[in-house]
């Protein structure tokens, strides 16, 4: 009798632990297809989803400039231009311009003019499978800030410097990046001292906009709104990272963080600009960015804005503002506080 209630007793302890191990391991299998689901979703947003095109052809007048081409820093060849500005205008350095997915260098006419005006020189470019630059492998260039725009504003950086330097000019350069050109741009700022000072219009976080995206698209992860309205925030970061990482071999890149750049980054004078109403980057993760940036630091939420479409809305506030921030910072000039953080848009031409 002993020995049956024995054999019963490991019996009921077998299967208890057979029973724990299967639910265990039916609820790790249920979590790793749900993910994989939700990965295979997300990878055709972060592909398929366009952004919003805020360039038109007819809504600037290009400038004409020198012509050049020059190498990324992986060896690819890029087109660029320089544009001077106009005569008897004292000199006060050089912008680098990084222009916004799926448009090229010629879209600094929006922005250029009153810096041009003011005696900065532009030099703009053309990101690798824009406009008449090439690319290179498999890459497939997308809204998303990776190593390949970090190669080539780095490029672009070096061809410029070297250019200074061949002119006795002071070796220091501001920036001017759209969008990703801006998230790139504050890439490349990481690791390069001589850009002095950056103005920044819709700059993002990939990792935070992309949560965000899921998070207003969640309906279509899950049929229930009870689940999908309470996946924790470890979860939608669990998601993006496996997102990224599933999609950078897919399109022959690396997305690269700009806050975590941002917070690496030696401190130097940078100007956050966004649009109120962008429904893509909301307000909400401008000042997200805004604060892993050091000091001195600025911010302009434009009110009805929508993304890129500040220098629309508000043109002669959108100059006095840029012109005065590089003034001061890149030209070290004694500029009033107010000319950058309260514009007066009767005081400058955007002609």
């Amino acid at each position: 009798m002993l020995a049956m209630f024995l054999d019963n007793s490991w019996l009921e302890r077998y299967w208890a632990v057979l029973a724990i191990g299967v639910t265990i391991l039916s609820l790790v299998l249920f979590v790793v297809l749900l993910m994989a689901k939700y990965v295979r979703i997300s990878l055709n947003i972060f592909v398929d989803t366009p952004p919003p095109m805020s360039m038109s052809p007819m809504d600037f007048q290009r400038l004409i400039g020198e012509e050049v081409r020059f190498r990324s820093f992986d060896g690819t060849s890029l087109r660029g231009m320089f544009l001077r500005s106009p005569g008897g205008v004292d000199y006060r350095g050089t912008i680098v311009f990084c222009h916004e997915y799926a448009s090229d260098m010629y879209s600094c006419a929006r922005y250029a003019r009153p810096l041009l005006n003011a005696g900065f020189d532009i030099f703009t470019f053309d990101f690798r499978g824009h406009g008449e630059s090439s690319n290179r492998g498999r890459y497939r260039p997308l809204q998303w800030p990776s190593d390949k725009e970090l190669e080539d504003v780095l490029g672009a950086v070096a061809y410029v410097e070297s250019i200074l330097k061949s002119e006795g000019k002071p070796v220091e350069v501001g920036l001017f990046g759209i969008s990703r050109g801006a998230g790139s741009g504050l890439l490349a700022a990481a690791s390069t001292p001589s850009i002095k000072a950056i103005v920044c219009d819709g700059a993002f976080c990939t990792a935070q906009t992309l949560a965000a995206l899921m998070k207003r698209w969640a309906r279509i992860f899950a049929s229930f709104k009870l689940v999908y309205e309470n996946h924790t925030k470890s979860f939608w970061r669990t998601l993006v990272w496996l997102l990224i990482h599933c999609a950078q071999p897919k399109l022959g890149c690396r997305y690269l963080s700009v806050s975590k750049a941002l917070r690496q980054m030696k401190a130097r004078p940078i100007m956050f600009i966004h649009g109120q109403r962008d429904s893509y980057i909301r307000a909400e993760q401008a000042h997200y960015i805004y604060d892993q940036a050091g000091d001195p630091k600025y911010s302009w939420i434009v009110p009805d804005a929508k993304h890129n479409q500040s220098v629309i809305l508000e043109p002669e506030a959108y100059a006095l503002r840029t012109v005065a921030f590089f003034r001061k910072y890149l030209a070290d000039e004694q500029v009033k506080e107010d000319d950058i953080r309260a514009p007066r848009p009767a005081d400058v031409s955007v002609a």
